[in-house]
């Protein structure tokens, strides 16, 4: 299959150093993910099925703080975004949200450039889970990083949930 860019734009699973990656379901709405989201990102997440999410994406300008570079809110979206999927990697319907999140801004984040965003397990146990994540360039170069407390989100609430009227489901 090619290199991780054309598998993570052109299918729902790849390989990447040997590691089988399955995409993850999008909602309708959603900023980071929605497909039907007029102002979203539109980002797609891939795990690896044990301990990892990942995404390539390219933030447009119409998200830049100063010109050329991303709004460090933008920044922050989208590692929130990958850190809290890793609640989802055995589950795609395990939901949790963030408790507190620290992001470390390291280097502008550019627009127009490809980016590699990925969350990691620190430990999911209970309702309670830690989580971190980066945004890298396609060279490795640290942009970002961010560090992640999440919990369940209430049963009331996931309880009363229509997954399918949200659009809950993994891109055709």
């Amino acid at each position: 299959m090619g290199g991780i860019k054309l598998a993570l734009r052109h299918g729902m699973r790849f390989m990447e150093e040997k590691i089988m990656y399955t995409q993850q379901p999008n909602s309708d709405h959603c900023f980071i993910c929605g497909r039907k989201n007029p102002h979203g990102l539109y980002m797609t997440f891939y795990d690896n099925g044990a301990d990892e999410v990942i995404s390539e994406y390219t933030v447009s300008e119409d998200y830049q703080g100063y010109p050329g570079i991303v709004h460090g809110g933008i920044v922050a979206a989208m590692l929130d975004e990958a850190v809290g999927r890793v609640a989802m990697i055995k589950d795609h319907h395990h939901f949790m949200m963030s408790v507190k999140l620290e992001v470390k801004y390291r280097h502008p984040v550019p627009t127009e450039t490809l980016l590699k965003v990925n969350g990691r397990i620190v430990k999911l146990r209970g309702r309670l889970g830690k989580a971190v994540g980066e945004i890298r360039l396609p060279d490795g170069s640290l942009l970002a990083e961010a560090a992640m407390t999440l919990a369940d989100i209430p049963a009331e609430i996931i309880n009363g949930a229509n997954l399918e009227a949200l659009g809950w489901r993994v891109d055709p």
